[in-house]
């Protein structure tokens, strides 16, 4: 799923085998490394992503998938405690992606699947962070 270098303690190089779906890929490495705080960056490829965004008039989010081939040209995210089960990750990750038109979209990232290569740098904190819910924003925000 994943081949990765840990270039200095609690840094590492990572990247995803092709194919393979991004979100799912990152969980399990942070689990494997036991990672439940830290930030995450990269470039890549996919050839469908889905992305999230929140309407705060309802609190709901829509999700639309693009099932097209795209660049990553930005992937920028946090890693942290789930509010459900606090032993496990949990992914904040927002991705910008160029379409073939030179035309940029992006979002929260729900999934997207890599067609070609996805390379990513991840930093651990050794520390606590968690998420709590708000309910005045309907999100899960830290729990410092």
């Amino acid at each position: 799923m994943y081949q990765y270098k840990e270039v200095a303690p609690g840094r590492f190089v990572l990247s995803l085998d092709n194919h393979v779906e991004i979100m799912e890929a990152v969980s399990a490495f942070c689990v494997e490394k036991g990672i439940l705080a830290g930030v995450i960056s990269g470039i890549g490829a996919v050839c469908e992503a889905t992305f999230r965004f929140l309407d705060p008039a309802t609190r709901q989010y829509v999700d639309k998938t693009f099932s097209e081939q795209m660049e990553i040209t930005g992937l920028e995210g946090n890693i942290s405690r789930r509010p459900d089960d606090p032993g496990s990750p949990y992914l904040h990750i927002h991705v910008t992606a160029g379409r073939r038109d030179y035309s940029c979209i992006g979002g929260h990232l729900l999934c997207a699947r890599i067609n070609g290569a996805c390379e990513l740098f991840v930093e651990a904190f050794d520390a606590e962070v968690g998420r709590r819910f708000d309910p005045e924003t309907g999100l899960n925000l830290y729990k410092l």
